[in-house]
């Protein structure tokens, strides 16, 4: 992303210079501002003290457009705050607007007389000039990996499997390729963002490689495409994304998916440090060798994050799966929970534990006269892992991860345990 200039010594130093500040601003010199800039849209009267950090933040995520808006929404009440003036200059200046960015300063210079200190950020700004055109920076990460699964292909847990019932029970011994398959496994991703604009849009691409050594039926690859945007409805705030992805399966495409989401944040007086949201999204998945299968998903849920020395997040969502007509078990209901905790360590290492289960039940016998059960599944993962920097952008990853998937179709009952060794790179 494009840098601000020293935007936490500017924080701290602009903090610093407009409590004191005695000079006034009259309200007529923000109506100029806002009049020279766009007039920014309304919006329901906030907290001040909420309104100049939300502005900070926006300066912190390169978004100058978002935050000259709130800062002039902030002067409006607070006309003798030197420092907001100053960074409305400064992000006049970010979004290529040197006249009205130079009319700024020299009222700063005029009413606040300001110290040496700002002086010098003034006259640094002026001999760099403003910027003509934006100029974000592409955020790159790659990473390889190579590991060992116990159970690449998912196969069931008990070799027996009855189908039928009363007089048509029937035993079977399933074959080598339905029971748990081990093999080593080299791994390969490559993850792209891009700001498009002021507003804080990312464009996303995400490109992972699986290449097993010898269970090569279960070779993946898969790309992800994506646009997120960041939006605002009076005090909410949050984002909206819409995604495309393809999995492709031993060299066939296997999944099609279409996912629309949005995240909000509602205007709540939380801790500084925690922050909790809302999730809506919906996604279409289509599987183009199978019939059947397709498949709308609407997934409703909430998150609380906390960071801190320690991070920890948890989420919990409630899922409706509303299957192609003849799909075998019918509609799904269900439910997803994800708890996380990040820890830092010893010998500049970190630490992540992490915990996910899964819920679905079906609505209809999975297939009547052969199963006939109605499914339930349970899936449960724990992970653990160990990161290490090892130079410049530069991190080492090793990671152990086990799978339990509780049926009560034993065809589909599986466990599994892996462990990997990750390499990661990344310019940011």
């Amino acid at each position: 992303m494009r840098a601000l200039t020293s935007l936490p010594l500017l924080a701290l130093l602009t903090l610093l210079w407009s409590a004191p500040a005695a000079a006034q601003a009259p309200e007529a010199d923000i109506a100029v501002a806002a009049a020279d800039s766009g007039a920014p849209p309304s919006y329901p009267p906030v907290q001040q003290e909420e309104l100049y950090l939300e502005a900070m933040r926006a300066l912190a995520a390169d978004q100058p457009e978002r935050a000259n808006a709130l800062l002039l929404r902030f002067l409006e009440n607070e006309p003798r705050h030197a420092g907001a003036w100053l960074d409305l200059a400064f992000s006049q200046c970010t979004l290529g607007h040197g006249a009205e960015a130079e009319r700024l300063f020299r009222e700063i210079e005029t009413r606040f007389k300001p110290p040496p200190a700002i002086q010098q950020l003034i006259d640094d700004h002026r001999a760099r000039g403003c910027n003509t055109r934006p100029s974000w920076r592409p955020l790159w990460a790659l990473s390889l990996g190579r590991g060992y699964d116990n159970n690449i292909n998912q196969g069931a847990s008990n070799s027996q499997f009855a189908t039928g019932s009363g007089s048509t029970l029937t035993q079977w011994d399933l074959g080598p390729d339905y029971l748990p398959k081990a093999d080593h496994v080299t791994t390969a991703g490559v993850d792209y963002l891009q700001q498009l604009d002021e507003t804080g849009s990312l464009l996303i691409t995400q490109l992972r490689l699986r290449q097993n050594d010898h269970v090569h039926e279960q070779d993946s690859a898969s790309l992800l495409l994506g646009y997120e945007r960041p939006w605002q409805w009076g005090a909410w705030r949050g984002y909206g994304t819409v995604a495309f992805s393809a999995l492709q399966l031993e060299r066939q495409l296997y999944q099609r998916q279409e996912q629309l989401q949005l995240r909000a944040t509602p205007p709540l007086t939380l801790p500084e440090n925690l922050q909790w949201s809302l999730l809506a999204s919906l996604s279409h998945v289509r599987y183009p060798t199978r019939t059947k299968y397709d498949s709308n998903t609407l997934e409703l849920g909430t998150s609380l994050y906390w960071r801190g020395a320690q991070q920890v997040s948890f989420s919990l969502s409630g899922l409706s799966d509303q299957g192609q007509n003849g799909r075998l078990g019918g509609n799904r209901l269900g439910w997803y929970g994800a708890l996380q905790l990040t820890q830092p360590l010893p010998w500049s290492l970190k630490g992540e534990l992490g915990w996910t289960r899964q819920a679905w039940r079906s609505s209809a016998v999975y297939s009547p006269d052969l199963i006939d059960i109605v499914r339930h599944q349970d899936t449960r993962q724990l992970r653990a892992a160990v990161q290490m920097p090892v130079g410049a952008h530069q991190t080492l990853q090793l990671e152990w991860r086990a799978v339990r998937n509780q049926e009560n179709i034993s065809l589909f009952q599986y466990n599994s345990h892996a462990i990997q060794l990750n390499w990661r790179w990344d310019n940011f």
